[in-house]
């Protein structure tokens, strides 16, 4: 549980922020970041915190998701809609079993869009997974704090089953080192002349998908990058 993070983006309700810190505190997570919040601190946040003032205290505010995810290995989006581009897809409970297969890796971001729109296809991007929460189908509109708190039960139902990390086994690529990786990529491509920047498609986009499918550790973006080095410097 320590090393799963809540970040909320761009929240425009101060007591949904408030609300969420709640939920975090009944379930035992600890680790709040706000992207970019419209009203941040707020009376009405810590009024709605209802004795969880200390992570309101502890939240970062950030201004970009970069910040928020740079050192998270595993990145999960809330999202209540289907997606052009497949994003494997979660229950809370799977979402919840999933996190706690990866014990002792670098953290997991767990992201919760704004209250009118959700996540965006970029931020969406940035996630290995998406997380839905079933609801009635006639009414699926969901607080983004009640989505929280469902999380957060799920993750603290499971934190039982967690598995240790094998000794010796690399750690997961972290956000920010992925994101290097797919600026280096991209410039091979476009040098090598597979990819036209001036007409992209959707080919980064599906490459990060097919990345973030096989989630490569440390060593691997490595030898990757190694690989895109050798194929740069047989071009000059």
């Amino acid at each position: 549980m320590k090393h799963t993070r809540i970040v909320l983006i761009n929240t425009s309700h101060p007591g949904n922020i408030g609300a969420a810190a709640r939920a975090m505190k009944n379930m035992g997570l600890e680790e709040l970041y706000l992207v970019d919040p419209k009203v941040f601190p707020s009376a009405e946040a810590t009024a709605r915190a209802s004795g969880a003032d200390d992570l309101l205290a502890a939240a970062v505010c950030v201004d970009t998701l970069e910040e928020a995810i740079g050192d998270a290995g595993l990145v999960i989006g809330a999202s209540a809609r289907s997606r052009t581009l497949p994003v494997p897809m979660l229950d809370p409970r799977g979402c919840a079993e999933r996190i706690g297969a990866q014990a002792g890796d670098p953290r997991t971001a767990i992201l919760f869009g704004r209250e009118r729109t959700g996540l965006t296809n970029e931020e969406l991007d940035r996630c290995h997974y998406l997380v839905q929460i079933p609801t009635n189908p006639d009414y699926p509109s969901l607080n983004v704090a009640a989505a929280v708190q469902v999380v957060a039960y799920e993750l603290r139902m499971a934190m039982g089953s967690a598995v240790e990390q094998t000794p010796g086994r690399h750690r997961l690529a972290t956000a920010a080192e992925m994101e290097l990786f797919y600026r280096h990529l991209e410039d091979t491509l476009v040098a090598i002349d597979f990819l036209d920047p001036d007409n992209p498609r959707q080919l980064m986009r599906r490459l990060r998908r097919l990345f973030g499918r096989v989630q490569p550790d440390d060593n691997e973006i490595n030898i990757l990058r190694g690989i895109l080095t050798a194929v740069q410097q047989r071009r000059t």
